[in-house]
C-alpha cells in the first residue's frame, strides 16, 4: 500500500490559509475598488499600498513570495503597490527546537540526530516557506540544513487562488494587459519550489555548468541527508554583498563580473537561468584577505527555458545591435508575442532598449547613472505602460516573468555595488559561436546527467 503523503494539498489547511489571506487583503482590495469606483487613480493610493503591504507582512509564507514575484514583474502594479512590497522581508517566525525535531524525525527517521555530528536546532535563517539550520556530517563536513515548514503546499494552491482572483481583478481594470499567462507562470515556479528534491537537482545543474568558473561557488548535494521536504547543501562561508558597497573600484567589478557569470554562463550554456537575484542568495567568499567571487546558495526559483526562447535572446540583442527590425520581429515572436504591429513593436522596443542597454555599448559604464537600485526600470516600465495602455489588449508570454526579474535584479545588484565593467563583452562571450544545435546538445546531456526533464 503506497505510503500517504501527510502534507499533500490538504482542504482543511487551504480552508485556514483562505481565512488568514482573505480577512487580511480582502480589506485593501475593497479600499482600491471603491477608490477606482468614486473617481480614484486604479485605488494605487499610498496609503493603500502600506497597507496591502503590511497585511502580507503580517501573513508570512509563500503569499509573501508571490508578492515579492508581483513586484518585480515590470508595470504589472502601480508604483506605490510595487515599492510597498519590494520592501516585503521573507522572513517567517521559526520552528521552535521542539518542532524542529518531530519535522527532522519526519523527513529522516527517528534515529535522524544519529546521521549527523551536530545539528544546531536554532535556524541561522527563516525565509517564506522554510528555515535553514547549521549542522555537520558525520565526517565534520559543514552543512545547510533546509527545513520545509508544515502544509506549505496546501497554503500555495490557497495562495495561488487567492493570485488567480487578484489578477481577474486587475484585468477587469486594465483591459490592456492579459496577465493569465504570468498567472501560470507564477503558479508553476511556486509549486516547484516547494519540491526540494527538484531543488536538489537544480543544484547539481548549476554544480555542472559553471565548475569551470572559479569566481562562482556552488554547494554540494547530500542526496542521503535530503528529501522532498528537507535540503542538505555543503555550508559556503562568505559575507553579505552589500559590506563591500565601499570596497576599492577593483573588488566591486570583481564581485559584479562572478554575479554576471553566474547568471548569464548557465543562460547560454543550458538554458537555465536563477530568477532571483535576491540579495539574500548570494554571499562574498574571500580569498586571502580578499573578495574574489559569491557563493551562490539558492536553487529553488530556477527556470529553465525551450533553447529556441534563448535564441531569441541573441536574436533580439543582435537585432536591436545591428539596427536589423526584422531580426527583432522575429525574436519577439519565437518569444510568443502575437498581433504585432508596427507600433506594438516600437513600444515592446523601448523595454527591450532598457534590458538590454548596457549589452549594446562597447565601452566600460555604470548599468544606469543616477539610479536608485529600487527604482531600476521603473521608468521605462511606465513609457511601456502608458503606450500599451493605448493599444491594447496585449498578452505577456509566460517566460518573460523569470527573464525580466533576472534582468532587473541583476541591474540592481550592479547598481548597489556601483560597478563599472564592459558588459558588452562580458555578454558576448557568453555567447561566442551561439547555436541553437549546440545549445541543445548541451542543455540535453546537462539535464539528463541530473534527472531533469527537457523543457516543454
Amino acid at each position: 500500500m503506497a505510503e500517504t503523503d501527510r502534507e499533500a494539498n490538504r482542504f482543511t489547511a487551504r480552508a485556514s490559509r483562505y481565512a488568514s489571506v482573505g480577512a487580511n487583503v480582502g480589506g485593501v482590495a475593497a479600499r482600491m475598488a471603491a477608490a477606482r469606483l468614486f473617481g480614484g487613480k486604479d485605488g494605487a493610493a499610498p496609503s493603500n499600498a502600506a497597507a496591502l503591504a503590511q497585511a502580507l507582512g503580517g501573513l508570512k509564507g509563500p503569499i509573501m513570495k508571490v508578492a515579492q514575484l508581483l513586484a518585480t514583474v515590470p508595470d504589472l502594479l502601480p508604483p506605490e503597490y510595487a515599492a510597498e512590497l519590494q520592501k516585503l522581508q521573507a522572513d517567517a517566525p521559526p520552528m521552535g527546537a521542539a518542532f524542529v525535531k518531530r519535522r527532522m524525525m519526519a523527513e529522516l527517521g527517528a534515529d535522524w540526530q544519529n546521521k549527523f555530528r551536530s545539528f544546531d536546532l536554532k535556524p541561522a535563517a527563516a525565509a517564506s516557506l522554510g528555515q535553514v539550520h547549521r549542522a555537520e556530517s558525520l565526517d565534520g563536513t559543514p552543512l545547510a540544513c533546509k527545513l520545509q515548514y508544515p502544509d506549505m503546499q496546501s497554503a500555495v494552491e490557497a495562495d495561488l487562488k487567492q493570485l488567480q482572483v487578484a489578477f481577474a481583478f486587475h484585468r477587469r481594470m486594465n483591459s490592456w494587459l492579459d496577465t493569465s499567462e504570468i498567472a501560470k507562470e507564477i503558479g508553476a515556479r511556486v509549486r516547484e519550489e516547494l519540491d526540494y528534491g527538484r531543488e536538489a537537482k537544480h543544484a547539481s545543474l548549476y554544480g555542472d555548468v559553471l565548475k569551470d568558473i572559479d569566481s562562482v561557488r556552488v554547494p554540494t548535494v547530500y542526496p542521503d541527508l535530503s528529501t522532498r521536504r528537507l535540503l542538505t547543501l555543503g555550508w559556503l562561508d562568505g559575507e553579505k554583498i552589500l559590506n563591500f558597497a565601499d570596497s576599492p573600484i577593483e573588488v566591486r567589478n570583481r564581485i559584479a563580473q562572478a554575479m554576471f557569470r553566474a547568471w548569464w554562463h548557465p543562460f547560454s550554456r543550458a538554458a537555465v537561468i536563477h530568477g532571483d537575484p535576491h540579495l539574500g542568495n548570494y554571499t562574498v567568499f574571500s580569498e586571502g584577505g580578499e573578495a574574489q567571487g559569491i557563493n551562490l546558495l539558492d536553487y529553488g526559483c530556477v527556470r529553465i527555458f525551450h533553447p529556441r526562447f534563448v535564441g531569441g535572446v541573441v536574436d533580439l540583442y543582435r537585432g536591436l545591435l545591428e539596427d536589423d527590425r526584422d531580426r527583432v520581429v522575429h525574436a519577439y515572436e519565437v518569444w510568443g508575442f502575437k498581433k504585432l504591429d508596427r507600433e506594438t513593436i516600437d513600444i515592446l522596443n523601448i523595454w527591450a532598449r532598457f534590458i538590454y542597454g548596457p549589452l549594446l555599448e562597447d565601452r566600460t559604464r555604470t548599468v544606469a547613472d543616477g539610479i536608485d537600485p529600487g527604482a531600476y526600470g521603473r521608468r521605462e516600465a511606465f513609457s511601456v505602460h502608458q503606450a500599451l495602455k493605448e493599444r491594447g489588449p496585449v498578452t505577456v508570454p509566460q517566460e518573460f516573468v523569470f527573464m525580466d526579474r533576472a534582468a532587473v535584479g541583476l541591474g540592481a545588484v550592479f547598481l548597489h555595488l556601483r560597478s563599472e565593467l564592459n558588459y558588452h563583452r562580458l555578454f558576448e562571450a557568453e555567447i561566442e559561436r551561439f547555436s541553437l544545435e549546440t545549445l541543445t546538445e548541451r542543455q540535453g546531456a546537462a539535464l539528463s546527467a541530473v534527472g531533469l526533464p527537457l523543457p516543454e
